[in-house]
Protein backbone atom coordinates (compact mmCIF):
# COMPACT_ATOMS: atom_id res chain seq x y z
CA UNK A 1 0.00 0.00 0.00
CA UNK A 2 3.19 2.71 0.56
CA UNK A 3 4.63 1.50 -2.98
CA UNK A 4 3.81 4.64 -5.39
CA UNK A 5 2.39 3.19 -8.61
CA UNK A 6 5.20 4.44 -10.82
CA UNK A 7 7.42 1.62 -9.02
CA UNK A 8 5.23 -1.40 -9.50
CA UNK A 9 6.29 -4.48 -12.21
CA UNK A 10 4.36 -4.11 -15.34
CA UNK A 11 1.85 -7.03 -14.10
CA UNK A 12 1.65 -5.11 -10.81
CA UNK A 13 0.38 -2.04 -13.01
CA UNK A 14 -1.92 -3.78 -15.24
CA UNK A 15 -3.81 -5.24 -12.01
CA UNK A 16 -3.71 -1.94 -10.23
CA UNK A 17 -5.27 -0.25 -13.26
CA UNK A 18 -7.94 -2.98 -13.27
CA UNK A 19 -8.72 -2.67 -9.66
CA UNK A 20 -9.04 0.94 -9.91
CA UNK A 21 -11.84 0.58 -12.85
CA UNK A 22 -13.22 -1.64 -10.44
CA UNK A 23 -13.53 1.00 -7.92
CA UNK A 24 -16.74 2.31 -9.73
CA UNK A 25 -18.64 -0.91 -9.43
CA UNK A 26 -19.20 -1.00 -13.24
CA UNK A 27 -21.05 -3.36 -15.27
CA UNK A 28 -19.08 -3.41 -17.81
CA UNK A 29 -14.97 -3.52 -18.20
CA UNK A 30 -13.16 -2.76 -21.63
CA UNK A 31 -9.61 -3.94 -21.28
CA UNK A 32 -7.31 -3.35 -24.62
CA UNK A 33 -4.61 -6.01 -24.11
CA UNK A 34 -3.93 -6.34 -20.44
CA UNK A 35 -1.62 -8.32 -20.97
CA UNK A 36 0.74 -6.50 -23.40
CA UNK A 37 4.21 -6.11 -22.24
CA UNK A 38 3.64 -8.33 -18.77
CA UNK A 39 5.75 -10.96 -17.66
CA UNK A 40 4.48 -14.68 -18.52
CA UNK A 41 4.37 -15.56 -14.93
CA UNK A 42 2.21 -12.84 -14.21
CA UNK A 43 -0.19 -13.49 -17.12
CA UNK A 44 -1.95 -16.71 -15.28
CA UNK A 45 -2.52 -14.66 -12.54
CA UNK A 46 -4.55 -12.04 -14.45
CA UNK A 47 -6.11 -14.39 -16.02
CA UNK A 48 -7.73 -15.96 -13.36
CA UNK A 49 -8.57 -12.37 -12.00
CA UNK A 50 -10.42 -11.98 -15.07
CA UNK A 51 -12.28 -15.24 -15.04
CA UNK A 52 -13.42 -14.41 -11.34
CA UNK A 53 -14.48 -10.77 -12.57
CA UNK A 54 -16.65 -11.85 -15.81
CA UNK A 55 -18.45 -13.87 -13.22
CA UNK A 56 -20.12 -10.73 -11.87
CA UNK A 57 -20.32 -7.66 -14.67
CA UNK A 58 -19.59 -8.10 -18.17
CA UNK A 59 -15.96 -8.02 -19.60
CA UNK A 60 -14.92 -6.76 -23.03
CA UNK A 61 -11.16 -7.93 -23.93
CA UNK A 62 -9.20 -7.09 -26.58
CA UNK A 63 -5.92 -9.60 -26.65
CA UNK A 64 -3.81 -11.13 -28.50
CA UNK A 65 -2.90 -13.64 -25.92
CA UNK A 66 -5.47 -16.45 -27.60
CA UNK A 67 -5.67 -18.56 -24.46
CA UNK A 68 -6.44 -15.98 -21.65
CA UNK A 69 -8.76 -14.46 -24.11
CA UNK A 70 -10.80 -17.97 -24.79
CA UNK A 71 -10.56 -18.72 -21.13
CA UNK A 72 -12.22 -15.65 -19.78
CA UNK A 73 -14.50 -15.48 -22.92
CA UNK A 74 -17.91 -16.96 -23.60
CA UNK A 75 -18.26 -15.92 -27.01
CA UNK A 76 -15.19 -14.64 -29.47
CA UNK A 77 -14.42 -12.65 -32.37
CA UNK A 78 -11.41 -13.02 -34.34
CA UNK A 79 -9.97 -10.22 -36.46
CA UNK A 80 -8.15 -10.45 -39.66
CA UNK A 81 -7.30 -7.17 -41.30
CA UNK A 82 -10.38 -4.98 -39.68
CA UNK A 83 -12.84 -7.88 -40.43
CA UNK A 84 -14.63 -10.37 -38.50
CA UNK A 85 -13.09 -13.69 -39.45
CA UNK A 86 -14.32 -16.19 -37.35
CA UNK A 87 -17.25 -16.24 -34.66
CA UNK A 88 -19.33 -17.86 -31.83
CA UNK A 89 -18.75 -19.30 -28.34
CA UNK A 90 -15.67 -19.49 -26.91
CA UNK A 91 -14.72 -23.05 -27.14
CA UNK A 92 -16.33 -23.60 -30.71
CA UNK A 93 -13.91 -20.79 -32.09
CA UNK A 94 -10.55 -22.36 -29.84
CA UNK A 95 -11.77 -25.65 -31.73
CA UNK A 96 -12.47 -23.74 -35.12
CA UNK A 97 -9.51 -25.50 -37.62
CA UNK A 98 -9.69 -22.08 -39.06
CA UNK A 99 -8.47 -20.31 -36.10
CA UNK A 100 -5.02 -21.23 -37.07
CA UNK A 101 -5.12 -20.13 -40.58
CA UNK A 102 -5.70 -16.53 -38.76
CA UNK A 103 -2.91 -17.14 -36.55
CA UNK A 104 -0.52 -18.04 -38.34
CA UNK A 105 -0.46 -16.44 -42.08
Amino acid sequence: LDQPAGTLSGGERKMLAIGRAMLGNPKLLLLDEPTEGVWIGVIEEITERLIELAKSISVVIVEQHLDLALRVADYAYVLDRGRVALQGEAGKVRSDPELLRYLAP
